[in-house]
């Protein structure tokens, strides 16, 4: 099924969008950002977003990426912001950084919310939800065509073999390109397994906090190049219920490796399909390229993974106040 997703986050709003910027409220404080998809004018006046704000990017006219924040009286440099879904509650911190994100992406919650009824699925022994509650904003998941199950299928790194209708388990999930951990704390609150890989210390350790503020524990943390790792899975005979990608378009390794998304993405799917549980199992990619469509999502890990049992993809969006919707990225995800 293709289709757009709006997650509800209390604790968030996108105020107004246009010019290129977009004014957003994370819990009680403003911020005021570049936005290059928000190529339209804005509804509000200049003025008003200047009253609004309590902390405005400026891009370094140096870099295109790096700039600093101008930060109203009282405005701290570290805030938390919470998100509630069912009986989970994510409690996460927020920093103003030099790349002008704030510690999360808002837009990832519907995935956070798929995350969880997955995982809660697999532990209570059930059957993926026939209305997977993560994707209610844009309707149930549809069955795939041509269900087929990649080759190589063997038993887990725990000894037992593939997950299938009515087992207990304790899901295994592993969430790649991390970041500060939204998706893992989601998975872990649902009881899984998890494994968090990020390639910078910094976001781990931020990730790590997360974790505490939310009242969790037990998340296996690695400082590592996404591919390695899971190319070391691999030779490992590893096995996961789920597995979490949401790559950048480029990147560095923790030891200088070099990511590029379109020389390396086939490679990762590759190596996550020879990863994931061939029954009970779910996927979940994200891709913020401008360029990239959903469609070449599809296409890319259909073709490592083979046709699933359900899958979902299309846009993650957000609406401003004047009804205008602004493309975070896209997404790409199933089940089987």
């Amino acid at each position: 099924m293709q289709g757009q997703l709006t997650p509800s986050f209390g604790d968030y709003e996108l105020i107004d969008t246009g010019d290129f910027e977009k004014l957003e409220r994370f819990g009680q404080y403003v911020t005021r950002r570049p936005e290059p998809q928000a190529i339209w004018r804005r509804s509000l006046p200049e003025g008003e977003w200047r009253r609004m704000a309590d902390a405005a990017f400026l891009r370094d006219v140096r870099s295109d990426e790096r700039g600093e924040w101008r930060l109203r009286p009282g405005m701290p440099p570290r805030w938390t912001v919470a998100y509630e879904y069912k009986d989970m509650v994510l409690r996460m911190r927020l920093g103003l950084t030099s790349f002008k994100h704030v510690g999360i992406f808002p837009e990832q919650a519907a995935n956070w919310n798929f995350i969880y009824d997955n995982c809660r699925a697999l532990a209570s022994g059930g059957t993926f939800p026939a209305d997977i509650s993560g994707a209610a904003a844009a309707g149930s998941l549809l069955p795939a065509h041509d269900v087929a199950v990649p080759s190589g299928a063997g038993s887990g790194r725990d000894g037992h073999s593939a997950t299938g209708p009515g087992r207990c388990v304790t899901p295994r999930v592993l969430n790649l390109f991390a970041y500060t951990g939204g998706a893992s704390l989601a998975a872990c609150a649902a009881g899984a397994d998890t494994t968090h890989v990020d390639s910078v210390k910094q976001v781990v350790t931020w990730a790590r906090e997360n974790m505490e503020l939310s009242g969790l524990d037990g998340i296996r943390w690695i400082v590592e190049d996404a591919l390695k790792f899971v190319q070391r899975e691999v030779r490992r005979g590893n096995r996961y219920h789920g597995i979490i990608l949401d790559p950048p378009a480029y990147g560095r390794g923790a030891n200088g490796e070099k990511w590029i998304l379109e020389d390396n993405i086939c490679e990762m799917l590759e190596c996550c399909a020879r990863l994931l549980e061939p029954q009970g199992a779910f996927l979940v990619l994200n891709l913020y390229s401008m360029g990239l469509s959903s469609t070449l999502a599809r296409t890319a890990v259909r073709q490592a993974f083979g046709a699933p049992r359900t899958e979902q993809y299309g846009e993650l969006c957000f609406t401003d106040r004047a009804g205008k919707q602004l493309p975070l990225g896209t997404y790409y995800r199933f089940t089987r």
